[in-house]
């Protein structure tokens, strides 16, 4: 790199909200140590906005109506390599105009997101002393362990009883979010609830009418920008096994309960959260009931799984990348080790 402001080129895809938060905190960062980023999104500007529309409209589609035919198709991806061609060529779309834009925009180094430019990149493979796990980028935000009660009161919930919070991520509409409320708001035992719904405005007054006359006791929220807020005020988190939402969750301390995880790289999240003891897995509403009435009837359970996540949380993967990226990488291997 030059003695000037570096110039980071950000590869992401807005195939689920994740990607585009993971590329906005990184851009923060790459800021704020004095480089230079661009955020591309390699479907819309590299292929053709159509292409991404049309295409983000038919994974929609399958995840809402026939999510097994997309875990089908993840698996069948992960048994071929990224040169085979039973890809028919989806790993090189977009190929032609990043090459031009890596040598138009003269960046010093390119980051990716997500897999897709990251393929069109043609790697061939690194050595594996070259790879260091550094966790998702998650916002600084996370840094801190805001007060739980000065948290609850901040969203109207008493700093007495336990909260759950239920996620179904930004997009909403993609989980079970309407039947975990169905579940956990026929439950006897005292706790509060706060749902957040996203952008899915149908399933937001859907959750409402469930929730009157208890709003006390149950918030319902659609679209927020106070997650980190949200996640202090919580005792324990009930969501869809997104990547996103798994690190931001740890990042906070914050025990999981995978209900509504889609097949592919969220049935893969939710087998790791059990496995590292992180979280716990409900696959219907009868057992999310009986789940979470173990964790609020056994404190020691959850203090276990926050001894857990501590193994496992990664608030500072945001500076690691910056920091590998930019050059100190001593830095970022130990902080990321």
């Amino acid at each position: 790199m030059t003695g000037e402001q570096p110039r980071v080129l950000i590869l992401t895809a807005s195939y689920g909200s994740g990607h585009a938060r993971a590329a906005s905190v990184l851009a923060d960062e790459f800021s704020r140590a004095g480089a230079l980023p661009t955020v591309v999104d390699h479907f819309r500007d590299l292929v053709h906005p159509k292409f991404e529309q049309w295409t983000r409209t038919l994974y929609y589609g399958i995840l809402r109506r026939t999510p097994a035919l997309w875990g089908g198709a993840y698996w069948v991806g992960d048994q071929i390599s990224v040169s085979s061609p039973f890809m028919l060529g989806f790993n090189r779309v977009g190929a032609r105009k990043l090459s031009r834009l890596l040598r138009a925009g003269r960046f010093d180094q390119a980051v990716s997101v997500q897999p897709t430019p990251a393929a069109a990149l043609t790697a061939k493979g690194l050595p594996r002393e070259s790879v260091v796990v550094t966790g998702i980028p998650v916002g600084p935000e996370f840094l801190q362990q805001p007060d739980r009660p000065a948290a609850r009161l901040a969203v109207g919930l008493s700093p007495r009883l336990p909260v759950l919070l239920f996620m179904d991520g930004s997009g909403g509409g993609f989980g079970r979010l309407e039947e975990a409320a169905r579940a956990v708001l026929g439950m006897e035992q005292p706790f509060q609830a706060v749902f957040v719904a996203g952008h899915e405005r149908a399933l937001e007054a859907r959750l409402r009418r469930l929730a009157a006359g208890r709003e006390n006791r149950v918030k319902v929220f659609g679209f927020v920008d106070h997650v980190r807020e949200l996640m202090a005020a919580a005792d324990f988190l009930v969501t869809k096994a997104g990547g996103l939402t798994l690190a931001e969750a740890l990042a906070a301390e914050l025990p999981i309960i995978c209900f509504g995880s889609l097949p592919g790289q969220e049935a893969r999240n939710e087998r790791f959260a059990a496995m590292a003891g992180v979280g716990l897995v409900a696959g219907s509403g009868d057992q999310l009931q009986r789940v979470i009435a173990a964790a609020l009837r056994d404190p020691v359970l959850l203090r276990d799984i926050r001894e857990r996540i501590k193994l496992y949380r990664r608030p500072s993967a945001a500076a690691d990348i910056v920091d590998l990226v930019l050059g100190d990488e001593r830095l970022a291997r130990e902080r990321a080790s």
